[in-house]
């Protein structure tokens, strides 16, 4: 899946004024190249009233990060659960009205969580880099930032505000930026989750040396829809690769049952990323133990 970092409407200016000039194929063909989309302007706005600079001298004070791979090796459950604290989706909408970061992130530690992700877009996810924050103040365990990282700028945000690990989509990443945000994360302690949807990624990520984490997204990004055969099918994919037994490989979306995790877990999945399934429960945290029955 080729996504395009920019929208192709060219700004031209006339007298005072300044109009988008409309080409051929102008608008997103999905919903993950609108996102990037949305994003390239969002962090020039930010990068507008606080410099990358600024961030870098901000993270020099910020305590150390937590060993995010670890956890998920000597995960609390087999396979580890990273619980995902996540309020609304651009497919479901909102998933949860009363939703309390801190509350939800407390259960999922109580409940056997080995990890947390934070959702920190606003736009889409309605999350806020504040939650991240505010859920690094009450648990523990590492975090996660989920977020769609196109920019260094973005990974010093993260760290500052409590993340130990960071998202990184192959789909809107070219190798060269992999390699260059996997090792600012390195430098600052973290762990980078590299996520696939495609066999073609992930023969890409498997020839980055620096990467130890690869994320198996389920749900195909252009229509959304989920298969866990994905899991299966790009992890038998990876066995005959020479670096297999180094990375830790974990299945993201579509787990919603025991029978779901041990469909994964027998792919080889070492770890699984929850979100919507656990959010739509009374208790998220009991819901782990469910899960995992």
């Amino acid at each position: 899946m080729k996504i395009r970092r920019r929208s192709p409407n060219p700004t031209v200016a006339v007298d005072t004024l300044r109009y988008q000039v409309k080409v051929p194929d102008s608008e997103p063909r999905n919903i993950l190249e609108k996102i990037v989309w949305h994003k390239e302007v969002e962090i020039q706005r930010l990068r507008e009233r606080t410099p990358l600079a600024e961030l870098q001298r901000q993270v020099l004070t910020a305590p150390p990060a937590l060993d995010f791979a670890t956890a998920l090796r000597d995960g609390k459950t087999s396979p580890a659960v990273i619980a995902e604290v996540k309020k609304a989706s651009p497919s479901k909408g909102v998933i949860r009205e009363d939703f309390d970061p801190v509350a939800i992130s407390t259960s999922y530690e109580n409940g056997g969580a080995s990890c947390l992700s934070v959702l920190t877009d606003k736009e889409f996810f309605q999350g806020s880099l504040d939650y991240l924050a505010q859920v690094r103040q009450s648990v523990k365990l590492p975090l996660l930032c989920k977020e769609f990282i196109i920019y260094p700028y973005q990974i010093y945000q993260a760290r500052i505000h409590g993340a130990d690990a960071i998202l990184l989509i192959a789909a809107i990443l070219s190798d060269k930026d992999l390699g260059y945000f996997t090792r600012i994360a390195k430098a600052l302690g973290m762990t980078a989750l590299v996520e696939v949807h495609t066999a073609e990624e992930l023969d890409r990520v498997l020839n980055l040396e620096q990467v130890q984490v690869i994320g198996v997204n389920n749900r195909n990004l252009e229509d959304f829809s989920v298969s866990l055969e994905t899991t299966h099918q790009l992890l038998a994919q990876a066995s005959s690769h020479p670096r297999a037994n180094e990375i830790l490989f974990v299945s993201e979306s579509g787990i919603h049952q025991s029978s779901d995790v041990a469909y994964v877990a027998q792919a080889g999945a070492k770890a699984i990323l929850v979100g919507e399934s656990l959010m739509r429960q009374p208790d998220p945290g009991n819901a782990i133990g469910q899960l995992m029955a």
